[in-house]
């Protein structure tokens, strides 16, 4: 199933329960589809090259950072701008905090930020070199950044902004991180591998191979699932043993990857495809490829559901 997205501009959001907040850097858009039906709702403009982009049901907002500048966008579900605040060049990754608010990496202030529900910093402290992805502990408890310069990940207590751990990954270069089943997840793009790190013990426990350049991890229907950016593939693999599964072609530098709320099905972002794919997570098979403006790369947890659509 391909859909072109600006022949379904015309769609109610009021009637979506499962939402994608899709940046698209070169077109300078963010687009808002219903997954369950591939639908797209909106189409917002936002300037300054947007990509990273964190989405959280429960406030019934999306925020999204302009790459170029570091304003930070706040979006409701209807893909209206509601919200802004200038972080400052280098802002970059997002993840929402326990309770609201967010959590930021300053790429080139080397820096983690907590911010609350009204954009406040609530502190900041330093990372390990250009930290580009951060993602929180199903807890809350723990936040964890990938230090794509440092070659590792800095984790830290998610309410004080206190040091925890500083651990090597396995491979150069870690971009996505993710958390699941009480670790976190790193896609090591100069290494070709996952990396995964038990927070607790602050140590490395395993790695996965990929295919090349992976890009962000994300699990569904209990498998792990890489974005290879140079393969054009999905590296799909069993997360108890590490083993690799499959391989799966997927389009032309897929990068952002975000799990759809039922938990059976993934979304991936074609940087140069131009589109949004969403696969099942059980038989590996593509079940909808959505058209999107040019260089769509969703990098965060861009997929929910809406608390009360």
């Amino acid at each position: 199933m391909r859909l072109a997205a600006l022949a379904l501009m015309l769609a109610s959001p009021a009637l979506a329960g499962d939402l994608a907040f899709v940046t698209s850097q070169n077109a300078e858009m963010v687009t808002l589809v219903d997954t369950a039906t591939g639908l797209v709702l909106a189409q917002t403009p936002v300037g300054g090259k947007p990509a990273p982009v964190a989405y959280d049901p429960a406030a019934g907002r999306a925020y999204v950072i302009a790459a170029d500048t570091g304003q930070l966008v706040v979006l409701d579900e209807a893909g209206r701008v509601t919200d802004s605040s200038a972080l400052g060049e280098g802002a970059f990754g997002l993840a929402v905090a326990p309770g609201g608010g967010l959590f930021v990496t300053d790429w080139f202030g080397a820096r983690l930020l907590r911010l609350d529900p009204d954009l406040k910093q609530v502190w900041a402290v330093p990372t390990g070199a250009a930290p580009a992805g951060v993602a929180v502990s199903d807890d809350g408890r723990m936040v964890a950044t990938a230090d794509r310069d440092g070659d590792g990940v800095s984790i830290f207590d998610a309410g004080t902004g206190a040091l925890l751990h500083r651990v090597k990954t396995a491979g150069a270069h870690p971009f996505g991180i993710t958390f699941h089943d009480g670790r976190f997840w790193t896609a090591d793009v100069q290494g070709d591998r996952v990396s995964v790190i038990d927070p607790a013990a602050g140590r490395l426990t395993g790695q996965v191979p990929t295919g090349s350049h992976p890009y962000a991890v994300a699990f569904a229907g209990g498998r792990g699932f890489v974005t290879n950016q140079y393969a054009g593939t999905l590296t799909v693999f069993d997360p108890a043993t590490l083993a690799v599964l499959a391989e799966v072609p997927i389009g032309d530098y897929p990068e952002g990857i975000s799990p759809l709320p039922d938990g059976k099905a993934l979304a991936v972002a074609n940087w140069d495809s131009d589109t949004l794919v969403l696969i099942d997570a059980e038989s590996l098979e593509i079940t909808a490829e959505i058209d999107m403006p040019p260089g769509p790369r969703a990098f965060g947890q861009f997929t929910g559901r809406q608390v009360s659509p």
